[in-house]
């Protein structure tokens, strides 16, 4: 039988965000204005049969966790998730997750914390493959030298993140919904 995926997107600023969710939870957070195209494309790759289907009303709840997230009334994008993953993959994500808001950490610092002090490479795989940005808080590494790495939602968005969660005060400004 096919999984139901829900999909629906959301604004911040400059950015559309599209998010996809089976009834188990979230699967998918695309980069900013991925096209449905690129989520199918994603969805052929990790799922083996479903049925895709825009349900905004379905996904509401989880798009105010974004704009909580968003307005800095959460630090955390808590919902269920449904992502596919190799144990390595769970390991690291597991370790992004206990990076605190407003905090960054490095690769070899992440590869350290699973064990595993010289996979720095194989965390960076592992972070890379993440598909639900945000959520499992891959903006929060950097370099080792705290220069802003590779991010799969680009350089532009990592530092609006980081910047997010490390600023002090906030105007009424600050986020665009």
């Amino acid at each position: 039988m096919d999984k139901i995926v829900y999909w629906s997107q959301f604004e911040v600023g400059k950015w559309n965000f599209k998010l996809a969710a089976t009834n188990d939870g979230l699967c998918y957070v695309g980069t900013p204005n991925t096209t449905i195209e690129e989520l199918t494309g994603w969805l052929n790759s990790h799922l083996k049969t479903y049925t895709i289907e825009r349900n905004d009303e379905k996904l509401q709840s989880y798009i105010n966790q974004f704009i909580n997230y968003f307005s800095r009334k959460s630090t955390t994008v808590s919902v269920p998730l449904d992502v596919r993953a190799t144990s390595f993959q769970r390991k690291v994500w597991d370790a992004l997750t206990q990076i605190p808001f407003g905090k960054t950490c490095s690769y070899s610092e992440i590869a350290s914390k699973i064990g595993n002090p010289n996979a720095v490479r194989a965390v960076g795989g592992a972070i890379g493959a993440n598909p639900v940005l945000i959520t499992i808080p891959c903006h929060r590494i950097i370099g080792k030298n705290g220069s802003m790495t590779g991010f799969r939602a680009g350089v532009d968005l990592k530092k609006y993140l980081i910047n997010l969660e490390t600023r002090s005060t906030f105007g009424d400004n600050y986020m665009k919904i």
